[in-house]
């Protein structure tokens, strides 16, 4: 598996990462009408689109198929990270999570934060994270539930 930044065109790709991750593997946790809130079929393409430039997400490549991705923004927030049903617990996200936690550190990032689906939280507390508050936020008119979890990063000084 190879590891490599966001580039333009990736962007449906990315989306139907994000779309098997909820269906495939949220739903087992989530009722359908969660699901297809959170994930709905007919996503405005060009609104993805920007978000996932801005965004610029790690991609993790597997014979040349994205499947799965993550990012790590300045302040330490983790927005997306999804890897695809097919390949869920088989590693990907372990190495994802690292890569991501590494690239924290060299910016300097004292913590890293993410709003965790109720199926991510078990990876995310294997990963050293700790639920900080329960959300409930709303999509498409129905109530979803997650956690807003945090992880303080070691960092090296030199005094």
């Amino acid at each position: 598996m190879n590891i490599r930044r966001f580039r333009n065109g990736d962007e449906s790709a990315l989306f139907c990462v994000f779309y098997s991750a909820v269906h495939d593997t949220a739903s087992q946790d989530y009722t359908p009408e969660q699901v297809d809130a959170w994930a709905p079929a007919d996503i405005d393409p060009e609104l993805w689109a920007g978000h996932m430039r801005a965004l610029l997400p790690f991609v993790v490549e597997h014979e040349e198929e994205i499947v799965g991705y993550a990012d790590i923004q300045p302040n330490g927030y983790i927005d997306h990270f999804f890897i695809s049903g097919p390949y869920a617990r088989q590693g990907v996200g372990t190495l994802l999570m690292k890569h991501i936690q590494k690239e924290a550190q060299l910016l300097g990032i004292a913590e890293m934060t993410s709003d965790v689906s109720k199926t991510a939280e078990p990876f995310f507390l294997r990963h050293g994270f700790q639920v900080v508050k329960r959300g409930f936020p709303i999509r498409r008119g129905v109530t979803l539930q997650n956690a807003l979890m945090r992880k303080k990063l070691a960092q090296c000084k030199i005094d």
